[in-house]
């Protein structure tokens, strides 16, 4: 009878088809301020001043086995163009966090393991690099610019690449209906094309950032509110 939906396109989408829709928002919108304080969250975290990026490879085991050596490689070749720059890395779960242990070990890089706490991190970071997902939605939510990177197996890239009509994989890009978040997918997510392309963000990135803000506003309509209206209305109207 009535389809709620968290995103404009979705509603679009279902529109078009001649479904009973209505855009209610995004909870998250809500509950994320408009203007974080990276400040306090450093302070909670124990992290320094100075410039810092969160590194993001995923929840999964899969990701972060394809995605967490790279992000790794990639937040050395940083170093190596922004010798003060150090790195947060919240941990989805023990699993993940023993996972990326042990990608780290060997390595001389300043990282701060999370435990959870992806929303402290994003809010004291300056840049991210992440994986293709839903937490790009906090990372736009956050105001952080951000490069999304992933790949997959390539036959399923192959797959997916014929079935997707989109030109865009990434939330922010999704939404905002253009390229405003750089994606590098498969053969196109090397070490060298990461750093380059991240490391003007940590300090700029104000396109993204004046667009992400945009976009939250877009987003916070009091979903809670407005989905509850909706389904009062609908049942109003069937009595």
């Amino acid at each position: 009878d009535l389809m709620l939906t968290l995103f404009p396109f979705e509603a679009k989408f279902y529109e078009e088809k001649g479904v009973p829709v209505r855009f209610v928002g995004h909870s998250l919108a809500d509950a994320i301020p408009l203007q974080a304080d990276r400040a306090a969250a450093r302070a909670e975290l124990g992290l320094p001043d100075g410039p810092l990026v969160a590194l993001m490879p995923g929840s999964r085991g899969g990701e972060v086995g394809r995605l967490g050596a790279l992000f790794l490689d990639t937040a050395q070749r940083l170093r190596a163009l922004r010798p003060g720059v150090s790195f947060v890395m919240p941990c989805a779960s023990p699993e993940r966090r023993v996972q990326l242990e042990e990608l780290l070990a060997g390595r001389d890089l300043p990282v701060t393991l999370l435990d959870g706490k992806s929303h402290l991190a994003l809010a004291a970071c300056n840049a991210v690099l992440i994986a293709s997902g839903t937490a790009t939605l906090e990372a736009l939510l956050y105001k952080r610019p951000m490069v999304v990177a992933y790949r997959l197996a390539p036959l399923t890239f192959w797959i997916l690449k014929r079935m997707v009509k989109s030109p865009y994989v990434s939330l922010p890009n999704l939404l905002a209906q253009r390229l405003l978040v750089p994606e590098l997918l498969q053969d196109d997510a090397t070490v060298e094309a990461l750093a380059q392309t991240l490391s003007p963000l940590i300090e700029g990135g104000e396109e993204q950032t004046r667009g992400f803000d945009e976009i939250h506003r877009t987003l916070r309509l009091d979903a809670s509110n407005q989905a509850a209206d909706a389904v009062l209305n609908l049942v109003g109207q069937t009595r």
